[in-house]
């Protein structure tokens, strides 16, 4: 499989959230059409409760490990720790610098790492 890396990146310049950007891009692996899938992560984005939650790129990534068997459950769990290792954080809130004004990944860049370990699950499972 070609990288798809980018193509999230560009959803997320286009218009799509942090979730879709990333769980549409693959979204045909798992064999869900993107219309669904738009839906099933439209009120992910922005970070779970409105910035005080889960970064949306991971959480669209953990959706794409819900609906395949070749990723399961235990990716979920594998994507937080490296997206946390990598970034310092998994809470949108933190990764933006909202209160402490120290930006810690952009979302574009969060949608790439976030992609990338979706890539690396479903190349290495």
């Amino acid at each position: 499989m070609t990288s798809r890396v980018e193509q999230a990146v560009q959803k997320k310049a286009e218009g799509y959230n942090c979730a879709q950007a990333v769980a549409c891009t693959y979204c045909d692996l798992v064999h869900v059409d993107e219309e669904t899938m738009l839906r099933i992560t439209g009120a992910l984005g922005t970070g779970m409760g409105n910035m005080e939650g889960t970064c949306g790129a991971i959480t669209g990534a953990c959706i794409l490990a819900g609906f395949s068997p070749k990723m399961g459950p235990r990716f979920s769990r594998r994507i937080m720790t490296d997206f946390k290792a990598s970034n310092g954080s998994v809470t949108c809130r933190e990764l933006k610098g909202v209160g402490t004004g120290k930006v810690l990944r952009e979302c574009s860049d969060c949608v790439r790492d976030a992609a990338s370990l979706v890539e690396q699950a479903i190349f290495t499972e």
